[in-house]
């Protein structure tokens, strides 16, 4: 018992010191953030998740600055009930490329890191609730649906390094064209998927 202890100490002291070291982007230039993306590859190991992995498919949102510093996201998705479109917010902190988002699923306030990004081709984006592996996400994105290999390697090398095991690192297909009218919904949290849920 006591060596399950230590072992639980050390892992969560590990976990810490990884959501301690995660830096956002250098210069972080929301303006130039702005605009289409498209969420192509995705790292989520909670266990209610796990049966969802084989219906996730790439989604696409646009991100818009707003005058506050807050940020409002556009996604539509694409399910068997028809054509969705959400609106969530995401709010600024005082260190540029940092924002936080109340989950209404999860009911807590997340950390959202741009941990990298070129503005012209991809973004890593690092989802976390400080201590708790299981709200945490990175998240690869793109201007266009298919990205340079390397980068996907990049994605999958920075995701394997916050501790996500092989089977959760996940570069969804495409989602099926559905040509009908949205429904708009507004949401008072960011997140890039839609359906199934993971926010």
């Amino acid at each position: 018992m006591k060596n399950i202890a230590l072992v639980s100490i050390f892992l969560l002291m590990l976990l810490t010191d990884i959501h301690a070291s995660v830096q956002p982007q250098k210069n972080f230039d929301l303006q130039r953030f702005a605009g289409r993306w498209y969420r192509v590859g995705l790292a989520y190991d909670s266990p209610g998740f796990v049966r969802y992995r084989s219906r996730l498919t790439i989604s696409m949102g646009t991100v818009e600055p707003k005058e506050n510093g807050n940020v409002n996201m556009t996604m539509w998705s694409v399910s068997s009930s028809g054509c969705y479109s959400k609106v969530y917010i995401y709010k600024k902190t005082s260190v540029p490329g940092v924002f936080t988002y109340y989950s209404t699923r999860h009911r807590r306030v997340k950390d959202v890191t741009v941990v990298e990004t070129n503005y012209t081709e991809y973004a890593l984006v690092l989802k976390h609730k400080k201590f708790n592996k299981e709200f945490t996400q990175v998240a690869l994105y793109g201007r266009t649906k298919k990205l340079r290999a390397d980068v996907m390697e990049k994605f999958r090398a920075y995701a394997t390094a916050q501790g996500f095991p092989k089977d959760s690192i996940l570069t969804p297909p495409a989602a099926a064209l559905l040509i009908q009218p949205c429904h708009v919904y507004m949401m008072t949290d960011f997140s890039f998927l839609a359906e199934p849920q993971t926010e």
